[in-house]
């Protein structure tokens, strides 16, 4: 059985995923700060809710000591907890504004990344998962006929940049765990107002994808549901 940790997956492409992946027969944990809507999701799903914060030192490590003493181990990790901060005028942006993005989309990988280390390694076949964006593209960002190149988000894309880097470092980095990053593309859910044209069904395809591959699969990849990305 594959139990599977997700981040943020009481709601939007986290709790999607999380359905999915229970119909394709993984164990699944049910990672939020919210006690109320991970229990809530945990319940409608069928897994185990397990509370996380991922810019809490304590919480992290609290939610591995947790699954360490009920499953033993997890065989996949998929990083998907975000937040989008400020968008448009940007002249009052600040230093804590940057924080508070940076603290979840990527200090709180690296935490939680790190903090799992130990159960993904009891795996026979280790994977993680990171939820990055294809807004975190200079190529996509800079294509006029994308929509990422319309949107005015430096935060969240800076962030998702970043993110896709050290997807690219933890590939090389980790041996025997494959590391891949994921561009859900633009997704209806409340990161943007539910404005996006995909359903969250869609928007979990590469998620899914990466999440259920078999053994001897490729790492180091940022993935959509179209297919590879090149990284630029």
């Amino acid at each position: 059985m594959t139990i599977t940790f997700i981040t943020g997956a009481n709601k939007g492409l986290g709790r999607e995923t999380a359905r999915r992946l229970i119909e394709c027969g993984h164990t699944v944990l049910v990672g939020a700060r919210n006690r109320e809507q991970g229990e809530e999701t945990a319940a409608a799903l069928g897994a185990r809710h397990v509370p996380i914060d991922v810019t809490d030192d304590a919480s992290v490590a609290a939610a591995a000591a947790n699954v360490a003493e009920h499953e033993g181990r997890i065989d996949v990790l998929i990083n998907n907890a975000g937040v989008h901060g400020p968008v448009g005028d940007l002249g009052g942006l600040t230093a804590a504004d940057a924080f508070a993005v940076l603290e979840v989309n990527v200090i709180g990988v690296v935490r939680t990344t790190s903090a799992f280390l130990p159960l993904l390694r009891r795996s026979d076949d280790p994977v993680i998962v990171n939820v990055s964006s294809g807004m975190g593209s200079l190529a996509l960002t800079h294509d006029p006929d994308r929509p990422e190149s319309h949107v005015v988000a430096p935060l969240y894309t800076s962030s998702k940049a970043a993110l896709t880097m050290l997807t690219t470092q933890y590939a090389k980095g980790l041996k025997g765990i494959r590391v891949n990053a994921v561009d859900p593309g633009y997704t209806a859910t409340d990161l943007n107002g539910h404005s996006g044209p995909q359903t969250v069904t869609e928007g979990t395809d590469a998620i899914v994808a990466l999440a259920t591959e078999g053994p001897g699969a490729g790492t180091g990849r940022f993935v959509s549901r179209h297919g590879e990305i090149a990284w630029s």
